[in-house]
């Protein structure tokens, strides 16, 4: 099955609510909590051996913050392309967070890194409210979003400590690229914005990192869609 296959049996285009835009449910219908719509396996996850599987609420959830993250997205729905970069993103952290690091870091340092990637969710997402929001209408628990959190934290962390230095930029870095005017932060001094542009320009440099690590990891990735029963 293509993916495009996967946008009709996930339901690509949802309200803010966290129904169907076009079809609802007729009132007798039981309510289905969760289910499997992508399985894969890989080898750096233990092959087919060790399949991993995609629960519709979590890539829902993430296909609206690819959606908030999106400057043209219509408010409170998202499509097939944030579907697609929510599934991507999603097999490419579990890739990168299943890798040996050298050194291992610490629970401390996992839990550090979590509290930055919940930060730059938020970013993403434009706002805690908003990304709290999306978290309700998909029905994701705060367990489930620490798991994610953990997630991109052990692949954050195997990105700069296996391929190149990436969370912790120089302040001349960071005043370098709030001068190129490619930022969000325009015309306004560095001194007034450091957190938030470190959290920016991090992000940018993870998502550029973790695109192209997936792109070279997409041949080796085995991947089917489980259509609803």
């Amino acid at each position: 099955m293509t993916l495009t296959t996967l946008l009709a049996l996930a339901s690509p285009v949802r309200s803010a609510r966290g129904q169907d835009a076009a079809v609802a449910p007729p009132a007798s219908a039981p309510m289905l909590l969760d289910r499997v719509v992508v399985r894969w396996h890989a080898p750096e996850t233990g092959g087919v051996r060790r399949p991993q599987f995609i629960f519709e609420r979590e890539l829902a959830f993430q296909a609206r913050i690819e959606a908030l993250a999106d400057p043209d997205a219509e408010p409170g729905l998202y499509r097939d392309r944030h579907v697609r970069a929510a599934l991507d993103r999603h097999i490419a952290e579990t890739l990168l967070a299943s890798l040996p690091i050298s050194p291992a870091p610490t629970s401390a340092e996992v839990a550090q890194r979590a509290e930055a990637a919940r930060f730059s969710l938020e970013q993403r997402a434009r706002g805690r409210a908003r990304l709290l929001a999306a978290a309700a209408a998909e029905g994701v628990s705060s367990d489930e979003l620490d798991a994610l959190l953990r997630r991109q934290a052990r692949a954050s962390l195997y990105l700069d400590r296996m391929v190149a230095p990436m969370l912790e930029p120089s302040e001349f870095e960071l005043k370098l690229v709030l001068r190129s005017g490619a930022t969000p932060f325009k015309d306004q001094r560095y001194e007034d914005v450091a957190p938030a542009l470190k959290r920016w320009y991090v992000a940018q440099r993870l998502a550029h990192a973790l695109d192209t690590y997936y792109q070279s990891a997409r041949a080796r990735v085995s991947l089917s869609i489980v259509p609803a029963r």
